[in-house]
């Protein structure tokens, strides 16, 4: 889904954020989408050693 935006679209994505929030909230989100996706990986990626350590035993 995301590979068919293009730069353009996240040009366009971006400006629509800015208006929308502003320029001193758009840090704050930023950063707390980061640490969300930093905790998904971390949380997928103990799903998956689980499932080798399960396979392997």
């Amino acid at each position: 889904m995301l590979s068919n935006i293009g730069i353009p679209g996240l040009i366009l994505i971006l400006v629509v954020a800015l208006i929308i929030f502003g320029p001193n909230k758009l840090p704050e989100i930023g950063k707390a989408f980061g640490h969300s996706l930093k905790e998904f990986k971390k949380a997928t990626s103990g799903l998956t050693n689980d499932d080798e350590t399960t396979k392997k035993n």
